[in-house]
């Protein structure tokens, strides 16, 4: 490849959901990039991953790519009924009523599908537009001056641009490479993520559905969340369990009979187990002001809530408005402003996200007196306090308000 070749406007390093969705932001602006993926095309990706897309989400995607939300919408499900028991004793329902995925004209409140199907419908919008990737080229250094950026390939090839949007997850070169660095704990409590195959001549009910203290798993939490096709089980460990007895497929097995049917014991497609990051990027851009992160690039958090996912793709979109304004600019102060302003904008929604997710962390863990007794009387005032019982639903997804809105509409 001549090196000629290797110049672009925007390098975007990484090709999951957020990296793909900055590569179609900056093809309907017109500006020059690629998306370097390390992964050889095809790979299959590992984990239990994002099954959940808010509307707000789907809406962004939809500006982004005509048809792309509404594709995703009527590819995923929304579900109808969401419950919450304590201790075996429903304390919530609420009933939606009818929900439609397939109305050409508005968007779903949220749409659920595995991530695998998400990614797979924004890269299939990608290669219409026009995106250009390189697989199986994973980066080893990001290397940032006054006037752009140079990516180092592993394999030792140079690639150049003005500026690059790292996408490439937790682990993130990009991050790594230009002295960011994540703050923020780990969690102490052990998650166990199921991804179980639905059984389509069979199912249940679609309901999402949070047990407090599961009376059959002696006091542990359990929630269980369908998307199109099958069904996420999360189950939180106590304090003193090893995660080595529950999380292989084996271990699942002689569980999961306790909280479904015990058929969905042989439909079991992924096992994982997490102590979950609560980590934002100190900076969403290099000293420099060349580099900006998006996605799991630049945050971590616990899952509740649907923060992560959510959360990348306005990341993505920003981070194109911030180069969009920058490449449009004489003034190198100018510049360096606008890349600023979108990493700051990023980074406060991010640590408001944090905070969310860590005051659901807080509601579900089972060694917090204090919290046990609130949940305690809640549980017992419900009948005569319905307010009691949605605090119990909606305490682990953590606060509904704010981040601010989006200061730079797409």
């Amino acid at each position: 490849m001549a090196n000629q070749s290797k110049k672009r406007s925007v390098i975007v390093v990484g090709a999951g959901p957020v990296g793909l969705t900055a590569a179609l932001a900056l093809k309907k602006k017109g500006i020059s990039s690629v998306v370097l993926e390390a992964d050889p095309f095809g790979h299959p990706r590992p984990g239990s991953r994002a099954i959940y897309l808010h509307n707000a989400s789907l809406q962004l995607l939809e500006k982004t790519s005509e048809d792309l939300g509404f594709t995703l919408a009527r590819n995923g499900i929304v579900w109808p009924v969401k419950r919450t028991l304590y201790k075996g004793k429903e304390v919530y329902k609420r009933n939606y009523g009818v929900t439609d995925t397939t109305d050409p004209h508005k968007l779903p409140p949220f749409t659920a599908l595995h991530q695998d199907e998400i990614e797979g419908h924004i890269y299939d919008a990608c290669v219409e537009a026009g995106v250009e990737f390189e697989w199986n080229t994973p980066v080893k250094e990001c290397q940032t001056h006054g006037d752009g950026v140079k990516i180092i390939t592993e394999a030792g090839e140079e690639w150049e641009a003005d500026y690059v949007i790292g996408a490439d997850g937790g682990r993130s070169v990009v991050r790594n490479t230009t002295g960011l660095k994540f703050e923020g704990p780990r969690t102490a409590d052990t998650f166990l993520v199921v991804d179980i195959k639905e059984d389509e001549n069979n199912p249940m009910p679609l309901e999402r559905v949070f047990h407090y203290q599961h009376p059959a798993m002696n006091g542990r939490n359990v929630m269980l969340v369908p998307f199109k096709g099958g069904w996420r089980v999360d189950l939180q460990l106590l304090e003193d369990d090893d995660p080595e007895d529950y999380k292989d497929v084996e271990g699942v097995k002689k569980w999961l009979p306790n909280v479904m049917h015990s058929k969905y014991s042989e439909r079991i497609t992924w096992v994982s187990s997490y102590r979950f990051h609560q980590v934002v990027a100190d900076s969403f851009t290099d000293e420099n002001r060349r580099v900006l992160l998006a996605g799991e690039a630049a945050h971590l958090f616990a899952p509740f809530g649907a923060r992560g996912l959510n959360s990348g793709v306005p990341d993505a979109i920003i981070a194109v408005n911030g180069i969009e304004k920058a490449l449009q600019t004489e003034r190198q102060e100018d510049r360096q402003e606008a890349i600023e302003a979108a990493a700051k904008e990023r980074r406060i929604a991010a640590k408001w996200n944090r905070d969310g997710s860590t005051t659901a962390l807080h509601h579900l863990q089972g060694n917090a007196p204090e919290m046990n007794l609130k949940r305690e009387v809640a549980a017992s005032l419900t009948s005569i306090a319905p307010k009691l019982g949605r605090w119990l639903d909606e305490g682990p997804y953590g606060p509904k308000f704010g981040p601010p809105e989006l200061t730079t509409k797409y």
